[in-house]
């Protein structure tokens, strides 16, 4: 039995020691990376903005957050212009978006149909100009669900960006 708990902690320091050598990398490789330059450098990322989820009760969605997980928590606000109602979650360092139809023309009733009990929608990064941004964008082939720039639910310029081209993930670009 000792020689059985021998090779274990044996076994276990090897792992750590693999670990602990490893962080090193990680870290160079993470500080090492330029964060916000992209290849054309008329405009740059910022921040994640938001992250969106389609929720298929509002209210609910809404109290979870504030009840059960203590968020400070927006009272709803009906964007209709953009077929949506949203209620927006603090987290300090960036904010949860929940998104709820307004219309039966709502994109994100569409996106409930498909997910019953709703899901991340989209994700919204900050930009430093977004009209750079999105003539860049479309020079590299990066499709735009709209033609310009629209104003969104913080009251300033938007562009999204087609999934298919985004690793499948629907990417909010928005005016710092």
């Amino acid at each position: 039995m000792a020689h059985v708990l021998k090779a274990v902690a044996a076994g276990v320091a090897g792992l750590f020691l693999r670990l602990q050598s490893s962080v090193p990398t990680l870290r160079a490789f993470f500080t090492s990376q330029p964060l916000h330059q992209v290849a054309d450098p008329v405009w740059n990322l910022g921040r994640l903005n938001h992250v969106a989820i389609a929720v298929p009760d509002l209210e609910k969605a809404a109290t979870f957050y504030k009840n059960v997980l203590g968020a400070q928590v927006s009272e709803a606000v009906p964007l209709p212009e953009h077929g949506v109602s949203v209620v927006f979650v603090n987290l300090g360092n960036t904010k949860i978006e929940l998104l709820h139809p307004l219309g039966i023309d709502s994109p994100i009733a569409g996106f409930l149909q498909k997910n019953k009990t709703g899901g991340m929608h989209h994700i919204c990064i900050e930009v430093d100009n977004i009209n750079a941004a999105g003539m860049d964008l479309k020079k590299k082939n990066i499709r735009s669900l709209s033609e310009e720039a629209k104003i969104g639910a913080h009251g300033k310029p938007v562009i999204f960006l087609h999934p298919k081209d985004c690793g499948g993930v629907l990417v909010e670009l928005e005016q710092a």
